[in-house]
């Protein structure tokens, strides 16, 4: 696919939302124990929630800047990487009945985000020490080596092995985000307008798997070597001759938990131009709503695509404190 046939201001994949219930909970089991540094929060007390940006960086590389500060605002929306996007709603942490849906019931689209690291064993072992739950440990199921450990809102992280030839120091790194697709040929074909492209395809009798990356992917890297995450489109054969088939997004009521992935541009209006050629309409217009010059986009699937613009938030006259 040619740079004309992207949809207008370089797009690239910056972050994954999760809503979370509370965030002293969910911050130290991404920080603590699987190595994710906290780079910028943004509180809206006026619209009652937070959020909070956690990525992996390489080993070594020190993060000296605040979250919550305009440094660090203008670090995180203009990082080459992807974030992970944790939403707290506040008052949810009070409330003893409540949970969120972690997206592996019927019908349902996400699916999971990944760390790689190089001993799924000895990491599953300090998750275990630590007090985790698995949804699978690495020996258990057909596909022995890999695991599946629960956050603490029952989200399924996928412990995976990096590959051998991988150069990557840290114990473990962002990975990826999966997300259930009904036609792969409509996803593939939105995903590479917004400036993704297939990296890998594994094809077994009853499923697909695409890996997608954006242009900051490195050369033709395999993905068990990547630093940077990926986005797994997972196909169940035969959804796509279903007519009445759907996935659920995650922002239904009573089973909101996954909320969406978002894309850094340019210029958010000529972006959105772009991305209504293809006809899958927006749930929040560029300048629906209360906050201004930002959109969500809607994929093929229905999945909520935030589109930011690359190096600032502007609401109303003043940036995202």
């Amino acid at each position: 696919m040619s740079t004309s046939d992207i949809i207008p201001g370089r797009p690239t994949w910056q972050q994954t939302m999760l809503r979370i219930k509370n965030p002293e909970k969910s911050i130290p089991f991404y920080t603590d124990l699987l190595g994710f540094t906290l780079i910028d929060k943004l509180d809206f007390p006026q619209y009652k929630f937070s959020l909070y940006f956690l990525t992996t960086l390489p080993e070594g590389e020190k993060y000296e800047l605040t979250p919550g500060t305009q440094e660090a605002h203008d670090y995180l929306w203009s990082m080459e990487g992807v974030a992970l996007e944790l939403t707290h709603n506040h008052g949810t942490e009070d409330d003893a009945e409540f949970s969120y849906h972690n997206g592996n019931k019927d019908k349902d689209g996400f699916g999971h985000i990944a760390v790689n690291t190089d001993d799924v064993y000895a990491m599953s072992a300090k998750l275990e020490a630590a007090g985790c739950s698995f949804k699978k440990k690495p020996d258990e199921g057909r596909m022995k080596g890999l695991a599946f450990v629960y956050d603490p809102d029952g989200y399924w992280v996928e412990i995976v092995r990096r590959s051998e030839d991988a150069k990557i120091p840290n114990e473990c790194n962002f990975s990826q985000t999966m997300l259930r697709v009904k036609d792969p040929k409509k996803s593939l074909a939105f995903y590479k307008k917004m400036g993704m492209k297939v990296l890998e395809e594994r094809h077994f009798s009853d499923f697909s798997l695409y890996f997608l990356g954006s242009s900051v992917v490195e050369g033709d890297s395999k993905v068990k070597e990547l630093f940077q995450p990926v986005l797994e489109l997972t196909h169940n054969h035969g959804t796509e001759s279903d007519d009445s088939f759907k996935h659920f997004t995650g922002n239904e009521d009573e089973r909101k938990g996954f909320g969406h992935i978002g894309f850094l541009v340019d210029d958010v209006y000529k972006a959105c131009d772009g991305i209504r050629e293809m006809g899958f309409g927006f749930q929040k217009e560029p300048d629906g709503g209360s906050m201004k010059g930002l959109a969500f986009a809607l994929d093929p699937d229905g999945y909520w695509v935030e589109i930011i613009k690359r190096g600032g938030l502007d609401f109303g006259d003043k940036k995202a404190e």
